[in-house]
């Protein structure tokens, strides 16, 4: 029988953590120094705070924090939407498979080939908007991505219809490893679907669920950047503008790194403080169902 030590665990561990810390590590450090400088070239001056004042400051930053709060509206349709689906699907009606694969389809395409595709789709002489006036309902043709007051919703609409195919695979994998016996039950006690659903499926989903909705903060904090560039580049002038767009203009646009990375760590430390509180409440939930 192999005999291993008390720190032979850690031993192999080593290597796998130390290439973490300097994959994830370093760079998280660089930045955040990086943020405290006036950066010319490879390096500058120490200016302190300096940078986060600007920003702080800066009115069109408060315009994409805004948006991004916005964006934060499809966290609980995509919520929503997937496990509808998932327990529609679970339901196994005829040609299920089929169905589950075409609404999964959209999650496994490239994003920028979605954001092309749709942008064009949905300009004002998109084939969206001829299909309404060839049905009579011209009226509702409608600038979707070149109107200020549309166009963000637009991409919105875009991230929950490619968005949706994850949430609902995956609590389609939680369903089919639940005991049916429990909802057969329910069944025979006559429990009708809307019952079922509510007081014995979904309960038994609260782990999955509150994973999810973790994921879709953060999606909607730090993950949408590609969405918008492909789509609206920001605009209509800054109508479409989130924090990681603005963050790409002054790093790259207008070459200030030190500004960029100063909002690289408020981006950093608004979605650390949205999620910590999520996991919390997991970990608080966990404990109670202990009990």
């Amino acid at each position: 029988m192999l005999r291993t030590g008390r720190f032979t665990a850690y031993v192999y561990l080593t290597p796998a953590v130390l290439l973490l810390a300097f994959t994830f590590g370093y760079p998280l450090i660089a930045i955040f120094d990086f943020s405290l400088r006036r950066i010319r070239g490879a390096s500058g001056p120490f200016i302190g705070l300096e940078n986060y004042r600007q920003v702080l400051g800066d009115s069109v930053f408060h315009q994409a924090v805004l948006h991004n709060a916005q964006l934060l509206l499809a966290a609980p349709i995509l919520l929503a939407i997937g496990l509808l689906l998932a327990i529609l699907l679970y339901e196994r009606p005829r040609w299920w498979p089929l169905y589950r694969t075409v609404l999964f389809v959209p999650y496994i395409l490239a994003v920028p080939l979605v954001g092309i595709v749709l942008s064009n789709m949905l300009q004002r002489n998109g084939i969206v908007n001829e299909l309404l006036r060839a049905v009579g309902l011209g009226g509702l043709a409608l600038d979707w991505i070149g109107s200020a007051g549309l166009a963000l919703w637009s991409v919105m609409g875009v991230i929950i219809w490619r968005e949706m195919g994850f949430g609902m695979m995956l609590f389609l994998a939680r369903l089919q490893s639940l005991n049916e016996e429990v909802i057969e039950a329910a069944r025979i006690d006559g429990a009708n679907w809307w019952q079922r659903t509510i007081f014995v499926t979904i309960p038994q989903l609260r782990g999955v669920i509150e994973f999810y909705v973790v994921i879709s903060v953060i999606t909607m904090l730090a993950w949408v950047f590609s969405y918008v560039y492909v789509m609206t580049r920001g605009g209509p002038g800054n109508a479409t503008l989130v924090i990681e767009m603005y963050l790409y203009n002054f790093g790259f646009r207008n070459s200030l790194p030190g500004i960029a990375s100063a909002v690289a760590v408020l981006l950093f430390l608004l979605t650390l403080g949205l999620t910590i509180p999520l996991f919390r409440l997991r970990a608080q939930a966990a404990e109670e169902d202990r009990a």
